[in-house]
This record gives structure tokens, C-alpha cells and sequence, in this order.
């Protein structure tokens, strides 16, 4: 089977804009509401600024209690999770469930973690679990997390390439993953060939209320107007 790609204009895109305007342009592309693959909840970014998009990577971590496996094999787990992060299409960004949630304590993601992945072609990463090291995480690789704490705990690797939930968000290995501040989503197949057009088209929309209330003489009259106009280009 071909390795999905994204078109590169489309690519250069998404790395622009924010979450909230391709949740808003999967609907725009799906010509209705109802769109709900998305984060649910408030999440901790490391990278406020960044957005981050690519291929999921997923692995299931936990860390509230020590495991109860032989070391060899919590050993071989972990070097099997790096070769699975390694590999796949790119762009990719790490996708891991933490299964101790809501009682996460074990920051996977720190200095190590962060300069490890960005070392192995990954973008960022998403996760319902916790962060640590927020002075030191590697530049360039936002990390988006359910939490921030001090300790690594017990933690270690439980799965590979599996489903995994995020803040009420599934995604599988491969999906196309758009995250930054607000959280994640995941990009439905059918919309990657009009998504770029749906996000021009919601831009273009959206000023025709941004340009009016931007002037001084703004008034509930010219909202009246606007407002019909903007509902006009949206039928």
C-alpha cells in the first residue's frame, strides 16, 4: 500500500493556521456542522505559538504504579516503541495515551523525550498525559498534554501502533493529526483534497465581518448588513 501524502501547499497550509480554523474547515469541506473527532477538555502546549500536523505515531504509556513484567521485556517494549516512532510516513507526530488518566503522574515528554523524537523526524507531540522540563524541551517540537508535572514515576510503554483516546478524541496509527494550544483533531481522508479550498473559502468568508467591524464607523447597521452578506456566502 502507497504512504498517504499531503500535498504540499496544503502541508505549508495547516502548518500556518490554527486549530480551530481546519476544525472549522472539515465542516466547510463537509458542507455541515457536527464535526466532533476533536480534544475535549482544556489542554496544557508547551509551544503556545506553534501548530503542529502529521502522521500519528500512537503507543499507550502508564506510570501510577510500577509494572509487573520482567525488565527484559519493558526494555525490548520501549526499544520496539522507538523503532515504531521512527518509522512511517512523514510528516508524523507522536500520539500517546496515557492509561492512567484521569490520574495521570508520569511525564513521558521532557528534554530527553522531546530532542529524542525531534531527532527521529517527528513534529510534536499529543498527548492526555503529562509534560515536565518546560525550560528545556527541544525547540521546534511542541508538545500538547493533558497535563504538567515533576516526576517520570514508574513509567513505561504498554502498546504500539494501537487505538488510542486522547481527551475523548480517538486516533489511529496513520490518522492525520492537526494539533497546537486548543488541543487536537483528526482530519477525515475524504477532506484532505478540499481542505485547502475549504479553509480559503472560510478565510474569504469570515471577512466579510472582520472587514466591517475593523472600521470606526461600525455600527449595529452595518452588522445587520454584513451579517446578511456573510450568511448569503455561506448558503
Amino acid at each position: 500500500m502507497a504512504e498517504p501524502v499531503i500535498p504540499a501547499d496544503l502541508l505549508d497550509l495547516l502548518q500556518k493556521v490554527d486549530t480551530p480554523t481546519v476544525c472549522n474547515a472539515i465542516e466547510v469541506a463537509q458542507g455541515k456542522r457536527g464535526f466532533d473527532a476533536f480534544t475535549k477538555g482544556t489542554m496544557q502546549c508547551s509551544a503556545p505559538g506553534q501548530s503542529m500536523v502529521g502522521f500519528a505515531r500512537t503507543a499507550k504509556i502508564a506510570g501510577r504504579e510500577a509494572p509487573t513484567e520482567a525488565p527484559d521485556v519493558i526494555r525490548a517494549r520501549r526499544l520496539n516503541y522507538f523503532r515504531n516512532m521512527a518509522g512511517g510516513p512523514r510528516p508524523a507526530i507522536a500520539v500517546l495515551e496515557d492509561v492512567d488518566y484521569p490520574h495521570c503522574v508520569s511525564a513521558w515528554w521532557g528534554e530527553v523525550h522531546t530532542n529524542v523524537h525531534k531527532g527521529l523526524g517527528l513534529n510534536g507531540a499529543l498527548t492526555n498525559g503529562v509534560m515536565r522540563d518546560l525550560d528545556d524541551l527541544a525547540e521546534g517540537f511542541p508538545v500538547v498534554a493533558g497535563s504538567i508535572g515533576p516526576s517520570h514515576a514508574f513509567v513505561h510503554v504498554r502498546e504500539l501502533g494501537t487505538q488510542v483516546n486522547v481527551m475523548g478524541m480517538t486516533v489511529n496509527q496513520g490518522d492525520l493529526v492537526h494539533a497546537d494550544r486548543h488541543g487536537g483533531l483528526v482530519i477525515p481522508p475524504a477532506v484532505i483534497p478540499h481542505l485547502k479550498e475549504a479553509i480559503e473559502k472560510m478565510f474569504a468568508g469570515e471577512q466579510i465581518i472582520l472587514g466591517p467591524a475593523h472600521q470606526p464607523d461600525f455600527d449595529l447597521d452595518k452588522l445587520l448588513d454584513a451579517w446578511a452578506a456573510f450568511e448569503k456566502a455561506r448558503t
